[in-house]
């Protein structure tokens, strides 16, 4: 059986999760959210973690900080290391030292990840306080205000309070928190959800400018194919708890091959097409507590056929720097019918 990797750039992956599954047990049903995921990240790379919501993006990049909420998740079963750290095996005093420093993540919702009666310059300051041995609290706050710098926001404003700052602003605030500490991994959890298209584009450039001076490796967990096509490297599609198809951008986004990414850029709107309407994938995700039996895609799926209820998948390679799990490419002669670009 061939391995499971969603990327392999590199002998030693900043970020390397093996056959993760995590539940959420409930007192009258299971939640099966991650149902055997494994991923690998090199240094300097951006991945983009693309998929509709309840897929099991968010869970998946919680479980590398040890985040998810137990009970009621459960982590049944995986590997998972970070910069060299076995997350499965740290102590809760160790982990609070990892935390920060070696992997940091952007939440979804600026605007509920500050805490409102601290200032902004006291949360900058506290991550670095913690995790810089030997830094007063002076210097960790001198520190803070070099970050707003960093990321636009005059150091003077690091007295003022999250609800004196706008949403962008907001955004750039916990950016600064999540690279204070110069974090060799980041999760990226919608991080222009919020946002306006412009204030959108100048958080992405400052992102990924960031990013390319510290060296710092990202998963970029997203529904929007044109952030991950305005900043990633490679990309892993994933649906219902599975990846489907993963591999570089250009081989992804151009030579597109599991039906459930071409339903995704099929629904997206063409300048180059004169169409009266969309063309969205029919259906809604399965439930994660009933899962489908084989492919879960399969009920939504144009191209099912009996075999695909029979059995789930295996992420099988097809090109250099592509893999996907489909049954239907059993058959030599198949391919999908993505709309021109």
């Amino acid at each position: 059986m061939e391995e499971n990797k969603v990327l392999e750039t590199g002998s030693e992956p900043v970020l390397d999760i093996e056959n993760l599954v995590i539940h959420f047990e409930l007192e009258d049903e299971t939640v099966y959210a991650v149902n055997g995921v494994d991923m690998k990240l090199g240094k300097g790379k951006i991945l983009g973690l693309v998929g509709e919501t309840g897929a099991g993006k968010t869970t998946t990049a919680l479980s590398a900080l040890r985040l998810v909420p137990d009970p009621p998740g459960v982590i049944k079963s995986g590997k998972i290391m970070v910069a060299g750290h076995d997350m499965m095996k740290l102590t809760p005093a160790e982990l609070q030292k990892v935390r920060g420093k070696e992997v940091s993540m952007i939440f979804q919702d600026p605007m509920t990840s500050l805490n409102p009666v601290y200032t902004v310059g006291q949360q900058i300051a506290e991550s670095i306080y913690l995790h810089e041995e030997n830094m007063t609290s002076k210097e960790a706050y001198k520190r803070a205000e070099e970050m707003l710098e960093l990321v636009g926001i005059p150091a003077y404003r690091a007295g003022d309070y999250p609800h004196q700052f706008s949403g962008g602003m907001k955004q750039r605030v916990v950016i600064a928190i999540a690279l204070a500490c110069n974090p060799k991994l980041l999760f990226a959890d919608e991080p222009t959800t919020a946002l306006d298209v412009t204030i959108q584009a100048q958080v992405l450039d400052l992102m990924k400018d960031l990013i390319k001076k510290q060296g710092t490796s990202v998963v970029m967990i997203t529904h929007d194919l044109g952030i991950v096509a305005e900043t990633c490297d490679d990309v892993a599609v994933m649906y219902a708890g599975r990846i489907v198809e993963e591999g570089s951008l250009e081989a992804v986004f151009n030579q597109t091959m599991h039906p459930y990414t071409e339903g995704l850029f099929n629904s997206l709107p063409n300048i180059n097409e004169d169409m009266e309407e969309l063309k969205p994938i029919p259906g809604l995700m399965p439930d994660p507590t009933n899962l489908p039996k084989g492919c879960a895609f399969a009920p939504r799926c144009p191209y099912a056929t009996e075999r695909c209820s029979e059995k789930v998948p295996e992420l099988k390679k097809v090109g250099e720097h592509h893999r996907v799990a489909c049954s239907a490419y059993e058959d030599p002669s198949f391919h999908i019918a993505r709309r021109s670009k």
